[in-house]
């Protein structure tokens, strides 16, 4: 259905003002593509934070214009659906993902920081990880040298402990050491006035 002067207006602006918040524009032919399909991709689109529209090439260009997806401008061509994304990764990676599971929807390039991005492009920037990801495994390492900072203050503890009980045993060694040797006569000696056992005669 066309658009009159005002829908079209308003969309411009609307789209205007989703470039203005993003890091990344994803561009995808979706020739071939059912409804059902397209309620799929933009249902993942939603749940990953990805502006989704299917928009006329015309008027994406005006939403762009003066924007850093500029450099695309001359890319949007033939029947294209538009994502765009704060997050630096999602909006590449909901359409190559997609792609991946259904052959309907080529991607086609986008930008990011104000470069043009190849298909090749934004499919590699879709197979870098995700925000909370990157946070994770940042976490993760943040994480493991303050683990292994605590092992060895453990062990430096543990190694301080021993010293310490051997100082407390120390007292008790040297009096067991000081003792007069008559106070513990040896087992095997024979007491002094012990009588003489003799031999039985043969």
């Amino acid at each position: 259905m066309s658009l009159n002067k005002s829908e079209k207006q308003t969309v411009v602006a609307d789209v205007a003002a989703q470039a203005a918040r993003s890091q990344t524009l994803a561009l995808a032919e979706y020739r071939g593509l059912t409804v059902a399909h397209l309620d799929v991709l933009r249902k993942q689109a939603r749940e990953k934070g990805v502006y989704l529209h299917v928009l006329k090439n015309t008027l994406a260009r005006r939403a762009v214009a003066g924007t850093p997806f500029e450099v695309v401008a001359e890319s949007m061509v033939g029947p294209l659906i538009y994502g765009f994304s704060e997050d630096a990764v999602a909006a590449a990676k909901v359409l190559s993902d997609f792609a991946k599971g259904n052959d309907k929807l080529i991607v086609k390039g986008g930008a990011y920081a104000g470069k043009a991005l190849s298909a090749d492009g934004v499919k590699s920037l879709a197979a870098i990880p995700s925000k909370e990801v990157l946070l994770a495994q940042l976490l993760g390492l943040m994480q493991s040298p303050i683990s292994r900072f605590a092992r060895v203050l453990a062990a430096i503890a543990e190694q301080r402990a021993v010293p310490a009980v051997a100082e407390e045993a120390a007292p008790v060694a040297e009096a067991v050491a000081e003792a007069p040797a008559a106070e513990a006569p040896a087992a095997d000696a024979p007491a002094a006035d012990a009588p003489a056992i003799e031999a039985p005669a043969a």
